[in-house]
């Protein structure tokens, strides 16, 4: 995905161009980007039987996959022509299972934007609205 400097007039026609640019990774997971701005990225994921553990609910490397990708969008809205970034650090607090079949959805806001270094939580929710996990993760800007 390249930088995109900031969200232009329509926030949907924003989120498709990121679903047409999105990485190989995100592609395969079906994240859909559902609107971004630079204070906020919002997206949803089917949760799929070969994404889950036993019992039959979202394997939490799939959560933080989920997470990572849409603060690395975040990240990315937020950046200049032609600086990139990648992820530092995460940390996931898991609170609710999201069963096969489901859809989570997910909403990132800023903790800190700085020129070096940029923080987000992403909160995910599963198909009833209960809270699946929050993270906070830190991407370089490079």
């Amino acid at each position: 995905m390249t930088g995109h400097s900031a969200a232009p007039a329509g926030e949907q026609d924003f989120a498709a161009r990121i679903n047409d640019d999105m990485i190989p990774f995100a592609k395969l997971l079906g994240i859909r980007i559902t609107s971004a701005t630079r204070d906020r990225v919002t997206a949803e994921m089917a949760v799929k039987p070969e994404f889950c553990t036993r019992p039959a609910t979202l394997h939490g490397g799939a959560v933080m996959a989920f997470a990572d990708t849409l603060g690395a969008v975040a990240t990315v809205v937020n950046l200049e022509p032609g600086q990139g970034t990648t992820t530092l650090e995460s940390k996931t607090n898991f609170v609710a299972p999201a069963p096969v079949g489901d859809v989570v959805r997910g909403e990132t806001t800023p903790i800190h934007r700085g020129r070096r270094t940029q923080v987000w939580q992403t909160r995910i929710h599963n198909g009833a609205g209960k809270l699946v996990a929050v993270v906070t993760q830190t991407q370089m800007v490079l």
